[in-house]
């Protein structure tokens, strides 16, 4: 899946979108700052340490945690690497090493944790459930209680086949990207709510698909909450078109890994 996130990411640059260096790490700011990754990329995870550092934001929120995760990150829990993710479960859930993730809550020791992952059952859910349904009260605030324009679901639709290979069955299509929609606005939702009980800045950790500011949490924050500031930083793998879909992104060399198609094709 990853080695076509490339393709996925493939679009236009909003107006004033750049490609950046590391030291613009330095300078991010915004109520809530969207910070994406390749997931087992190291090289983008000290990225993002490095940004919040500098953000020094009142609140991190964590695609990977759910908010029970979230919950176990006290502050006896963050006295060290192993300590914190012991606590998390980090390693039952599936993630890369947690070694990669640490240097970004030791980055912000005060912040407070909060946790976005929609758990596997509930993303399964879209596949026979309206997607508003799935979400439940405030659905409409994140564009969820209607159907995307025809145009950007078959892209989505084709998105999605690319990213897995071209292995998935075609009926399994709208469900995908149903459930990528979940996991957008409740990324967003659960930022919103650490702006308004924090009062920010929040730093949101996340895979690069989901910082897009076509369709992800940045496109689902400027629906339900257009008054605040928000700032994408996508982390992209070469090769990589000149444009993409984010307000600033950092272009890197890949992490050596094996083929992530191999296993589709026996």
């Amino acid at each position: 899946m990853i080695r076509h996130l490339a393709l996925a990411l493939a679009c236009a640059a909003p107006a004033g979108a750049a490609e950046v260096g590391p030291d613009a790490l330095d300078t991010l700011r915004a109520d809530i700052v969207v910070l994406g990754e390749v997931h087992d990329n190291p090289g983008h995870h000290l990225n993002q340490a490095r940004a919040v550092a500098a953000l020094r934001p009142a609140a991190l929120v964590f695609e990977m945690l759910t908010p029970e995760q979230a919950a176990r990150a006290t502050a006896a829990a963050r006295a060290d690497a192993d300590t914190l993710g012991t606590a998390l479960g980090w390693a039952e859930a599936g993630w890369p090493d947690f070694a990669m993730y640490w240097p970004i809550f030791a980055a912000a020791p005060d912040a407070e944790i909060r946790g976005a992952a929609v758990p596997r059952g509930e993303a399964r859910r879209v596949f026979e459930a309206p997607l508003a349904e799935v979400f439940g009260a405030g659905a409409a605030r994140y564009g969820l209680d209607r159907p995307l324009p025809e145009a950007q679901q078959a892209m989505r639709e084709a998105e999605q086949m690319s990213a897995h290979c071209d292995a998935l069955p075609e009926e399994m299509l709208p469900g995908m990207v149903a459930a990528q929609r979940l996991r957008d606005a409740v990324l967003a939702d659960a930022a919103l709510s650490a702006l308004g009980e924090t009062g920010g800045p929040v730093a949101v950790i996340t895979g690069s698909g989901h910082a897009r500011t076509d369709f992800g949490v940045p496109a689902k924050l400027a629906l339900a909450a257009p008054e605040i500031t928000v700032l994408s930083l996508g982390q992209v793998e070469r090769p990589v078109g000149a444009d993409q879909p984010f307000d600033l992104w950092i272009v890197t060399d890949p992490t050596p890994r094996e083929d992530p198609c191999a296993a589709f094709r026996g």
